[in-house]
């Protein structure tokens, strides 16, 4: 069955990974283990019936004598095979021997024996001139004991070669038994450790099965934090930096449920009163030049509270956007004084403009929006025929746009909820044609400047106890250079 395009890929295992990252390695050891103790083993073998086979050389030579004959001197054993049988350990194996003279000359024991390699090289395990290899003897292999005798008699004395081989069943017995052993007990070991490591690795996922089931089990809207008290310290940075997540996301549904439920309670007062004159200037109420200006009003009012109710909510949108780029805000100070000039020369302000340039990481948008904001608000709170002064200053890390009115300053009672929106200041009165404002300035200009890294100080200018103006000032990192 072919599998489909579209199936979801097979995602890892946490436990799986934690089980083979931690069993393999320990199976390799162990296998690596087993291989090297049982080599061990076999020398160690080797090592001990090697001595039997030099016993029964030593005794072949302590049987050796020099006789005299016509050619000269030869070497005789008086040593019978029945007399191997005290060193053979069991029936298992077997032994052969072969005595030769001062001339390679065969003097007893089993003529076939293979004879002695050429070169036999120097054994410090044991004292005499004794050396073991392995080798074949009838098709069989077998465990070979070479023993260089001294014989010396009246008749002469000379070097005779003693060989001693031993078939390797009870060898090989023994390595099979010290395996079999062995993997007994590193099986036992294995199972052991394995059944440890997949508890402790259940134990230890646990914490995130139960934080996955409580994540599951929780309601669409419940974006309360996780507990911290109970998590394991690695998943803490985890269960934290979820606990984050949805706090913000919690912010933004709580800013979308603000929004509508404002937009819904804001829109609605306009649209009345629009509902209400259009009826009234229908009815006759009302000269049709009159009617048609207060429509007017009305829909410029409502126009611009729907404007800056979307840039509030546009305001929550760059919060998550991080592809800002570098802008000159002295630029962008000029122009928008340049846009609201008609403003300030219909109330006839005594206007002045002193700023130096000053990089900062923006979006053009917000950064015309939030001196919009504080110059238009500047500009509707200044009297008629008063001072309003922008000033833009940089120091090495921040630059800060300050905007001087000549009005009332705000109260006590506004100070509380400052940065809210649709806070407004009914005692405060407002120099223009009876706009009262929507409360939403303050609240874009507060949130453009915290998406931006800065902040906003609304401050009093005071003489004598008596209220000059009010200085708002933005404060922004600049750019890295």
């Amino acid at each position: 069955m072919k599998r489909s395009a579209h199936a979801p890929p097979v995602l890892p295992s946490l436990r799986r990974t934690l089980l083979l990252g931690i069993l393999l390695p320990v199976f390799g050891f162990v296998l690596i283990n087993t291989v090297v103790l049982y080599h061990q083993a076999l020398t160690a073998a080797d090592t001990a019936y090697d001595r039997t086979l030099l016993a029964t050389a030593k005794s072949l030579g302590e049987q050796l004598e020099v006789i005299s004959t016509g050619a000269g001197a030869e070497v005789r054993s008086s040593l019978a095979y029945s007399a191997l049988e005290a060193f053979e350990a069991d029936n298992r194996s077997r032994l052969f021997y072969r005595v030769s003279g001062f001339s390679g000359e065969m003097v007893s024991g089993f003529e076939d024996l293979p004879a002695v390699r050429q070169q036999l090289p120097d054994q410090k395990i044991y004292a005499a001139l004794v050396h073991f290899y392995d080798d074949r003897y009838r098709g069989v292999p077998v465990r070979m004991a070479v023993l260089l005798q001294p014989v010396a008699g009246v008749a002469g004395q000379g070097m005779s070669t003693i060989q001693v081989a031993e078939t390797l069943e009870l060898r090989e017995t023994l390595a099979r038994q010290i395996l079999i052993d062995t993997l007994w007990r590193q099986a036992a070991l294995v199972i052991v450790i394995a059944g440890v490591v997949v508890f402790v690795v259940q134990r230890a996922t646990r914490p995130v099965r139960a934080l996955s089931h409580a994540l599951t089990a929780r309601s669409e809207n419940d974006l309360s934090p996780l507990p911290t008290d109970s998590a394991p310290r690695e998943l803490l940075p985890l269960v934290e930096a979820t606990n984050q997540h949805m706090h913000r996301l919690s912010q933004l549904l709580e800013h979308q449920k603000r929004f509508v439920r404002d937009t819904s309670h804001q829109l609605r007062t306009p649209l009345a009163v629009l509902k209400t004159q259009v009826q009234s200037a229908r009815r006759g109420d009302v000269e049709p030049q009159q009617a048609l200006e207060e429509i007017g009003h009305t829909v410029e009012r409502a126009t611009e509270l729907a404007n800056q109710m979307l840039a509030l909510a546009k305001v929550e949108q760059l919060r998550q956007d991080k592809a800002a780029t570098v802008l000159d805000w002295a630029e962008v100070v000029r122009n928008v004084a340049l846009d609201l000039s008609p403003l300030m020369a219909e109330r006839s302000l005594d206007f002045s403009l002193d700023v130096q340039a000053a990089l900062v990481r923006s979006h053009e948008w917000a950064l015309r929006e939030l001196v919009r904001n504080l110059l238009h608000n500047a500009i509707k709170n200044t009297p008629p025929a008063s001072r309003l002064n922008v000033t833009l200053v940089c120091d090495h890390h921040t630059a800060a746009l300050t905007v001087s009115d000549s009005g009332t300053g705000i109260s006590a009672a506004l100070r509380e909820r400052l940065f809210q929106p649709f806070a407004t200041d009914p005692h405060r009165p407002v120099a223009t044609s009876g706009a009262a404002g929507s409360g939403l300035g303050l609240a874009i200009c507060h949130g453009i400047a915290l998406s931006l890294g800065g902040s906003i100080d609304l401050v009093n200018r005071e003489s004598h106890g008596q209220v000059l103006g009010l200085d708002a000032t933005v404060r922004l990192p600049l750019a890295a250079t």
